[in-house]
């Protein structure tokens, strides 16, 4: 054998000389990592050697395999070498990203590195790729760009979460390949209303609300938390939808959106059970979380979301600290700029309690009728535009009728004039006997 190793299970034995001069063997953990929030983590751990196993000292000699039988491969534990974790660097490789993708143009960055809009050589989709700042291995950055490979593998796909495709290392940056969305951020669509002096209107405040708080409630059913909502982290897909697709009476008004809001950023993703929780952008972080208090922590994300849509009401640049800082975490709502009904203030309002028990849920939320009104109202509103075409359609339709019918006759009239002459006249006749004119009256009279 040499120094080659003798493999089992998901593991592997590696001879070494103990204190007796002969050969013996130690168990060593498998070279992966373990993502700590899918459910099937003990179940790896398990299978593949990381725990509950026993060392068993042996010779190198012919009845190895038998006493290894014999024993059922248990090794003792004090002697188990630990699994070491892989680095970002231990799993470079040529430029996939080059070799896979054409760059198109730079769409963002932010502390974590930048994004970029590329094409895939392969299947020629767009793709968002989010290409890490360097240096990255063994620095709290690659534990948050971890964090988020294993958020968006273990959530999988969602309508309002931004899909994850893949993630690999190359020369000490992480690339993690997302969905590309079309629209951008709702920071950059809140800047652009700024500058134009703009608002969400209530209804787009409301459907800004529901679809976020949809993709919350598929987070928070997971036992996960975002921790960083904010503008900049929920994105917008843009798809035009024909009319004519949208099957009247129909309730799921998902398929009539035009526009459809995403998380992403998932680089403060935790548990919500024994949570490791990294602090957001303190605009947006609730008051329980700077206090340590990690009790109710799919609470502080609807914090956050209830503060984001202030924002795109048109609230001006949330504090970082100060006074107006420690008012909003009292209660008191940013001051916004346009009239919002009682109902959508109260919600809103409700959603940064200090209490974070008197928070709705993201469950809650979407159950909301305040929410689900407007969802209606949406629906019902694009019915009503869709009879207003047919009715068009339908005058449409008339006039051209008769202008068919008035080119027929003109045709008609050039082709046989005296037919038309004679029709004329028979026309003519009838409606005479039609008013009384040379119409002969009868009298009856009955006797009795």
């Amino acid at each position: 054998v040499g120094s080659s190793a003798l493999r089992l299970r998901s593991g592997a034995l590696f001879p070494e000389v103990g204190q007796s001069g002969k050969p013996e063997f130690v168990y060593t953990a498998p070279h992966v990592n373990i993502n700590p929030f899918t459910p099937d983590s003990l179940e790896i751990q398990n299978s593949a050697g990381f725990s509950h196993q026993r060392r068993k000292r042996t010779h190198w000699n012919d009845s190895f395999v038998e006493e290894m039988e014999g024993s059922d491969g248990e090794l003792e534990d004090e002697n188990l070498r630990p699994a070491k974790r892989i680095t970002i660097t231990e799993s470079n490789m040529k430029s996939r990203y080059e070799t896979e993708f054409h760059e198109l143009e730079k769409i963002g960055s932010g502390e974590f590195g930048s994004v970029f809009k590329c094409v895939k050589r392969l299947d020629g989709c767009i793709y968002a790729i989010k290409r890490s700042k360097k240096p990255l291995a063994g620095s709290v950055d690659e534990q948050n760009a971890l964090r988020e490979v294993y958020a968006h593998a273990v959530l999988g796909q969602h309508p309002h979460v931004v899909r994850y495709y893949s993630a690999w290392a190359e020369d000490d940056h992480m690339l993690i390949q997302n969905e590309y969305c079309n629209g951008g951020s709702l920071a950059d669509a809140i800047s652009e209303n700024y500058r134009v002096m703009e608002y969400f209107t209530e209804l787009e405040l409301k459907d800004l609300l529901l679809q976020v708080a949809r993709g919350l409630k598929y987070i928070h059913t997971m036992s996960l938390v975002h921790m960083d909502i904010k503008p900049s982290n929920i994105f917008i897909s843009r798809i035009s939808v024909p009319s004519s697709s949208v099957d009247e009476g129909d309730d799921d008004d998902c398929g009539s959106r035009k526009v459809t809001f995403k998380i992403g950023d998932l680089g403060h993703v935790t548990r919500v059970t024994s949570p490791h929780v990294e602090e957001g952008d303190s605009r947006f972080l609730a008051n329980e979380v700077l206090q340590e208090d990690y009790s109710n922590l799919p609470k502080a994300d609807i914090f956050a979301l209830a503060l984001t849509v202030c924002c795109a009401a048109g609230a001006d640049p949330l504090p970082t600290n100060g006074d107006q800082w420690h008012e909003i975490r009292q209660g008191k709502l940013p001051k916004i700029p346009q009239l919002l009904s009682q109902e959508l203030a109260d919600l809103v309002k409700l959603m940064i309690s200090p209490d974070p028990e008197k928070r709705p849920s993201s469950v809650a939320l979407v159950k909301h009728s305040v929410l689900l009104s407007a969802s209606r109202k949406s629906a019902e509103q694009l019915r009503i535009e869709l009879n207003a075409e047919k009715f068009k359609n339908a005058l449409l339709q008339k006039e051209l009728k008769k202008a068919q019918m008035a080119k027929a006759a003109a045709e008609e009239k050039v082709l046989f004039p005296d037919r038309v002459t004679t029709r004329s006249s028979a026309q003519s006749n009838r409606a005479a006997r039609l008013i009384g004119k040379k119409m002969n009256r009868s009298v009856s009279l009955t006797i009795y």
